[in-house]
């Protein structure tokens, strides 16, 4: 450990790993390329022609440092959402604007509430802080709000996170119960309102953009990388009180986000006819996830996300073979990473032959798991 001698300590103590492990590690492992991507949730249906036109004009601009400052994709944001300018932030995508977040609220012990099994990026972002995470079980498969905020007021934290719609379940909260949730909160304890899959969902789950902008422990964040299509190029946005968002100038990567993002998202706001479109083949897809899943005996949970958590209805170690035996058979999906969450698969909207295959495969992998 003496070569350790001049890094943090907490530093030091950590293990070398990433929060997913992608499909081309696993494709490398295994020599086998997978034949339906889902797993990871991404848009399978890709970006507007609009925006792949755009992103090849700018191409040849690739020289020019971006802007620091984001302005025109900030403005368009202000138009699209009624927010004014000066309360939006950009990021590379949620994942950077979450480690700003934590950077400048944790440090070394510091409590950090979060959901048992939510998404783990974030437990990630502060762990390399040094915070120290309190995590509420999940209940009836939904973000436990009575328990998140009991946790949140026993240990003073000052840093809370929930996912609404939820990763990995799908499951979801109406706008009411999260502002009701959100204004319960103690005033010192900054909320972090991830709404990575708001596209997809109802506008019953999301409060309006307006709602929460005179609350300054609260920040919302939202992402390209969903059903705008642009997970590859790693743009997303948070916006909240003016003095909140002024805090982010102070430590942002100020040429994080490149040229090619920066016009990319720009397009994909303008073009919300495509965005219409990949909403509806999403809401298609998980019917006929929900199909396949009958088809096996097996329950999905309802989503409105880009997923569905479908119940192997048995314990981690059978969910994990059929994770494994799908891929076997060329099928990446994942599972949610702890109990009761992890009885689970959770399986991706993707195009047809992507739901053609995972359909073929679900009975052998079952069989193979020892179903």
């Amino acid at each position: 450990m003496s070569g350790f001698a001049r890094f943090l300590p907490h530093i030091a103590a950590l293990p070398a790993t990433v929060p997913f492990v992608g499909p081309e590690s696993l494709e490398r492992q295994s020599g086998r390329r997978f034949i339906a991507r889902l797993g990871a949730n991404e848009s399978a249906f890709g970006p507007a022609p609009s925006v792949i036109e755009a992103i090849r004009a700018e191409a040849a601009c690739a020289w020019k440092y971006p802007d620091p400052e984001a302005f025109e994709l900030r403005e368009a944001l202000s138009a699209h959402l009624g927010v004014p300018i000066g309360q939006i932030t950009i990021g590379e995508g949620i994942d950077g604007i979450l480690g700003h977040v934590v950077r400048m609220i944790v440090e070394p012990g510091t409590p950090v509430v979060t959901s048992l099994g939510a998404y783990p990026t974030f437990n990630y972002h502060v762990a390399g802080f040094g915070g120290r995470l309190v995590t509420v079980p999940y209940r009836e498969d939904r973000e436990d709000l009575d328990g998140l905020l009991k946790a949140a007021r026993r240990e003073k934290a000052p840093l809370v996170y929930l996912a609404n719609p939820d990763n990995p379940m799908g499951t979801w909260w109406p706008e009411e119960d999260i502002l009701a949730f959100a204004r319960a909160l103690p005033e010192e304890t900054m909320l972090v309102l991830d709404e990575a899959y708001g596209e997809t969902a109802p506008a019953s789950a999301l409060p309006p953009a307006d709602a929460m902008l005179s609350m300054p422990n609260v920040i919302r964040t939202r992402t390209f990388s969903k059903a705008y299509g642009l997970a590859g190029i790693r743009i997303g946005y948070a916006f909240g009180t003016t003095e909140t968002i002024a805090l982010f100038d102070r430590i942002r990567h100020h040429f994080g986000v490149g040229r090619l993002p920066l016009v990319a998202a720009q397009t994909a706001l303008k073009d919300q006819a495509w965005l219409q479109w990949v909403v509806e083949r999403i809401a298609a897809g998980r019917e006929r996830i929900y199909a396949t899943a009958r088809a096996n005996n097996l329950a999905a949970l309802p989503s409105v996300t880009n997923f569905v958590a479908v119940d192997c209805g048995a314990d981690r170690a059978f969910a994990a073979a059929v994770v494994r035996e799908l891929g076997v058979q060329g099928v990446f999906v994942r599972m949610p990473i702890a109990p009761p969450l992890d009885r689970c698969i959770r399986v991706s909207v993707g195009l047809d032959g992507d739901l053609d295959a995972f359909a073929e495969a679900l009975p052998k992998a079952l069989k193979a798991a020892g179903r």
